[in-house]
């Protein structure tokens, strides 16, 4: 019942056709068939028939509108002039799915639609259908015409950039006037080469001129003074559209002004259509115009003139790009694909190093696991090496040839992306196996040169799990957008300012060592809780409590702050709902948010909505496999000093220094001393560079193999192996191929409970004893199963020897959760499987006794005082690769086994500030990939959501039991009553709930039920005796009542404010009446 009636219901008043494009339509307006018109309006008709006296009855009325009398028409064109209609496409995965229009009436049976609201609707004319909805009343249609209209929805609440952008063809067509040709190249150059000549020869006033000076002015560009005059010149033939003119500009000039500029009369033309405006420089538009150029571009047009000349100037831009992307007559024959001449050397280079791969199998020095490795390795790297040389094939202009335009139309970032070009003209790559695994031999044609029978076999199974992906995500993506929505719809900004002293502390996000989302990106939007001061100077940018917008943004990037604490979602203490300074900007107007404004609905969507774009799997594009090469070295990600932190080494055999520690860092210092980066230089990997050198871009600092963890020595010795027992705990593998062997520790079962083997290896001097290491604990490397020994017992080695090798998993595009599946896993909070074990203290690593067939890993912290330190001692399963050595430091929240963390974990030892982090990091990571931007407040509104409940550790005098899960408001509205009381309040942490389980759990049993396993929560809501109060969104949609959000809010404080009033009168009229008990 609750999905047929109750949350959707079918509507009068509406009708759906076909979409086809409106392109001369202004951005406000659709065109709507005139039989539709005439059906919807219908009431209106009759009404006005009557009025002006055509009609004496409503069933003349009807005859005349039946038989589509002329009067009729007339009317109907004044029925309908400023009426909005709505137009809805489904699926409405966002609240730009339905906008408000003003109808122009058009013969024919489709719907007209303006092309640049396209992106906001999803929609394509490819046969998509849109319905059509009329609001009838005076406040409907202002809320209409107020809110929905498309017009003042020019930005995208998810990122807060604008929506309405050019895409495709007129994307192609303003790129095109922008152009950027190497005629232009040259004669910029010369121009400034004899600029000085030229600037004499004037001086001379053309009078007896050196023959340089002669010379020269042949090279000067022709001078215009103003668009008409070069238009004129183009409509004669005299210049080309990408020609170099020196012109006169004089818009957003700083001195007020008029300059003359090197620029091309395309350019010109695009300029021509900004608004004049001191921060709209001539340089915003002299430029190619790429399409995350001309987004900046509106974008700088709407935050400095409005949102009306935006507008204009959107649909002007419109007009511009469709016209000259037809006069520009851009296509491509099969010749514009250039496969690069060295592609067959590429190959060769390639099975050569493979050949060698192989031999090296052959002779024993690798595993059958690393040959694979390293073959998918080398192809990967080949397919990007041959893609790397026809892109610069591609992109190459040459002065008298025509750039090529399958570079034009995918730079401009109209329709086709290098990993489409790639397969088209470079090489299409390694595929997957139906089982995920990745076929050796890779595809090494391409379309252009045609694929042989074999390699079309072998790429059908990519393409066709491709298609089946994309019906399961779709069902998928919904269903995630559905518990979305239901965690956060009770989300509503409840105040302006709920006074917390609380906040989070932001910093750029980091990939490794290059910066994905700068500082600036991050706070923009957002208000300070403390006052940010220039580091150099002192100045304070930001006040505290005031929100942060573009140019302080800038400002603080800039001035080198490292971090801001900023309020957030995540601390802020409003009751119900969220309060406007914790939340900041809103992202869809610009402008400080209002009360009333349902963030966690917009939230959801914004997460929801780019759902179906994230893969269901690892790899996509024609099912070709994308895993990249291996990390296998670290560079340095900008100039400047480098200090190596936790440096423990080893020289080994070569006089290499090995990396010893488990935890060494390499940070990146610039010329002012601040930290750029800090990359973590995994064990047994080889320093290049030294402590404190100068470092230049892309220089290697360290290299390591990605596909072993060795175990290597630190002194010199004997080694010996104990509890290696032939047949028990290690085996000899013959290599089939190769028929050599080699030593592997395997799994053992026990038998009876005596032998409780440890396979080991011990370093021994000469007298016999146990070496010790640097940090005083005996050198003896315990090996988990599958490593393979690399040394004989009682061998002697030096220092650096690698003792033994665990290969690491092999690439079965490893099974990293990607994409869909891993959004899903962070919001329901699943414990992921092969999760990492993480220390809860400070302390050093010990083995204790093993228990069955766990290992048992003791963490020893530092002694205090007199009393002994109390160990923590955690279980790991044998087999699990344990990642610290015994005697190793480890600080809380360092992981003992390696694997991805769990956000419990993480809570539980580090707190909510560190959890926000992790959450908001893994996700905007999976939809960065998509090239998918989010603002981190929207996930910061969901994590909030599924840190409702406190779990209380100590009752202390109210009436909880430990153990027990309470709402945090209502478990800190007891503690106020207990400490008022003078008695003893609780304790609780906080637990972190998955977003199907927080939404169960909600307060309301109306919204719960509605969501999922209807009968179970009716039935406990019934024999508990719930109240349900409507405080949320969903309870008062299936009751039928108005939303307490938006206009709904303002509706609800007014009638909060009425019921006071009233009972202030009664209670003065007759004062013996009891007060009614006022609802929650």
């Amino acid at each position: 019942r609750f999905r047929q009636n109750l949350l959707g219901k079918r509507v009068d008043y509406s009708g759906r056709s076909v979409i086809v494009v409106g392109p001369e339509l202004k951005l406000h307006q659709c065109g709507l068939p005139k039989k539709m018109a005439l059906e919807l309006f219908k009431p209106f008709i009759y009404s006005k028939l009557e009025k002006y006296g055509h009609a004496t009855t409503i069933k003349a009325a009807k005859r005349m509108v039946e038989k589509e009398r002329p009067e009729v028409w007339d009317i109907l064109e004044e029925v309908i002039r400023e009426h909005p209609v709505l137009l809805n496409r489904a699926p409405t995965l966002h609240r730009l799915g339905i906008q408000a229009f003003e109808p122009v009436l058009i013969e024919g049976k489709a719907i007209q639609l303006h092309p640049l609201v396209c992106t906001a609707f999803n929609a394509d004319f490819d046969g998509d259908q849109m319905a059509v909805h009329v609001p009838l009343s005076l406040e409907a249609q202002l809320e209409a015409r107020v809110l929905m209209m498309s017009t003042n929805n020019i930005l995208s609440p998810a990122n807060g950039k604008p929506i309405i952008v050019p895409s495709q063809d007129i994307v192609l067509g303003l790129y095109y006037l922008s152009l950027e040709t190497p005629e232009f190249r040259a004669a910029q150059k010369r121009v400034d080469e004899v600029r000085a000549l030229i600037a004499s020869a004037g001086a001379k006033g053309g009078q007896n001129l050196t023959p340089e000076e002669t010379e020269a002015l042949k090279f000067r560009p022709q001078i215009f003074r103003g668009l008409r005059e070069i238009e004129q010149a183009l409509a004669n033939g005299l210049i080309a559209p990408h020609s170099a003119v020196h012109a006169r500009v004089d818009i957003g000039v700083e001195n007020g002004g008029p300059a003359t500029v090197l620029t091309t009369p395309g350019r010109m033309m695009i300029a021509d259509l900004l608004p004049s405006h001191p921060q709209l420089p001539y340089a915003l538009v002299n430029r190619q115009l790429t399409k995350k150029n001309i987004s900046d571009v509106i974008d700088a047009v709407y935050r400095h003139c409005g949102q009306k000349e935006s507008v204009i100037f959107a649909d002007r831009l419109m007009g511009l790009g469709f016209r000259h992307a037809a006069r520009a007559g851009i296509s491509f024959g099969k010749n514009d694909m250039v496969v690069p001449d060295d592609k067959k050397g590429m190959i060769e280079r390639t099975k050569t190093e493979i050949k060698e791969f192989e031999q090296q199998y052959l002779d024993g020095l690798i595993t059958a696991g690393e040959r694979y490795n390293k073959v998918v390795d080398a192809w990967s790297r080949c397919t990007d090496e041959v893609a790397g040389a026809m892109m610069k094939e591609i992109q190459r202009q040459e002065i008298g040839k025509p750039t090529n335009s399958v570079w034009m139309m995918s730079h401009s970032g109209a329709r086709g992306s290098p990993a489409q070009m790639r397969q088209l003209a470079g090489m299409r790559g390694l595929m997957a196996k139906p089982s995920g695994e990745i076929i050796e031999q890779p595809i090494i044609a391409n379309f252009k040169e045609g694929l042989s029978v074999l390699e079309y076999f072998n790429s059908t199974h990519g393409a066709r799990k491709g298609l089946a992906d994309t019906a399961l995500k779709t069902a998928n993506s919904g269903y995630l957008t559905r518990r979305l929505v239901d965690v956060a719809q009770d989300c509503i900004i409840v105040e302006p300012d709920c006074g917390t002293e609380r906040g989070l502390s932001v910093r750029a996000a980091m990939d490794g060592a290059e910066v994905v989302s700068s500082l600036s990106e991050r706070i923009l939007g957002r208000t300070a809780q403390e006052d940010v001061a220039d580091p150099e100077t002192g100045e304070i940018i930001v006040t505290r409590n005031s929100l942060i917008d573009e140019v302080q943004a800038e400002r603080i990037e800039t001035s080198g702050v490292e971090q801001v604490k900023i309020r957030s979602v995540l601390t802020c203490d409003a009751r119900q709902g969220v309060c406007g300074f914790c939340y900041g900007r809103d992202l869809a107007r610009g402008t400080p948010v209002n009360i009333g404004e349902a963030v966690g609905v917009i939230a959801a969507q914004s997460i929801g909505e780019p759902g179906t774009q994230l893969t269901m799997r690892t790899f996509h594009i024609g099912g070709a496999a994308q895993r990249g090469a291996e990390q296998s070295a670290v560079e340095a990600a900008s100039e400047g000093t480098i200090k190596i932190l936790n440096r423990v080494v080893v020289a080994n055999s070569q006089n290499q220094p090995i990396v010893m520690s488990r935890n060494c860092e390499i940070a990146l210092y610039d010329a002012q001393g601040r930290e750029r980066s800090r990359q973590r230089v995994p064990y047994g990997a080889r320093l290049i560079a030294e402590d404190g050198v100068q470092v230049t871009r892309g220089q290697k600092l360290a290299e390591w193999d990605p596909f072993t963890l060795p175990i290597i020595t630190e002194r010199n010795g004997r080694v010996e192996c104990a509890d290696l027992i032939e047949n028990v705990t290690q085996v000899d593998r013959v290599d089939e191929v190769t028929g050599l062997s080699f030593r592997e520790v395997v799994e053992y079962k026990a038998p009876g409970k005596a032998a409780d083997l440890r396979p080991r290896l011990i370093l021994r001097d000469e007298a016999g004893n146990v070496v010790k290491r640097e940090n005083g604990t005996e050198a003896i490397y315990f090996l988990t199963p599958g490593t393979i020994l690399s040394v004989e017992n009682n061998a002697t080695v030096a220092a650096g020897d690698v003792l033994a090798r665990l290969p690491r998993e092999s690439s079965k595009t490893r099974d990293i959760t990607g994409g869909l599946p891993r959004v899903a896993e962070l919001f329901e909070a699943r414990r992921p499987k092969d999760h990492a074990i993480i220390s809860e203290i400070d302390g050093r690593v010990e083995f204790g006794k093993d228990y069955k067939a766990k290992r048992r890993i003791l963490v020893v912290p530092e002694q205090v005082g007199d009393e002994p330190p109390v160990p923590r001692e955690y279980l790991v399963p044998k087999g699990k690769h344990v990642s610290v050595q015994e005697g190793d430091y480890v600080k809380r929240g360092d992981p003992l086994v390696d694997g991805p963390r769990v956000p419990h974990d993480i809570l539980r030892v580090l707190g909510v500030e560190k959890l926000a982090d992790y959450l908001v990091d893994q996700i905007q990571e999976v939809y960065r990939l998509q090239g998918v931007k989010i603002n981190d407040k929207h996930i910061e509104v969901i994590v909030r959501q599924m840190l409702q409940k406190v779990e209380v550790t100590d009752p202390g005098d109210t009436t909880y039991l430990i153990g027990e899960q309470v709402d945090r408001i209502e478990f800190e509205i007891e503690n106020e009553k207990r400490i008022a009381a003078k008695e003893r309040p609780a304790v609780a942490e906080p637990v972190l709930q998955g977003i199907t389980k927080a939404s169960l759990q909600t307060g309301s049993f109306i919204s719960a039920a509605s969501f999922q396993e209807t009968t179970r929560v009716l039935t406990e809501a019934a024999t508990a005796g719930k109240v349900d109060y409507l405080a949320g969104l969903k309870e008062n949609v299936i009751v039928g009542r108005l939303i307490p959000a938006g206009t709904g809010s303002v509706m609800n404080r007014l009638r909060a404010l009425a019921a006071q009033r009233d009972r202030g009168r009664l209670a003065a009229a007759s004062p013996a009446l009891p007060e009614p008990k006022a609802a929650e």
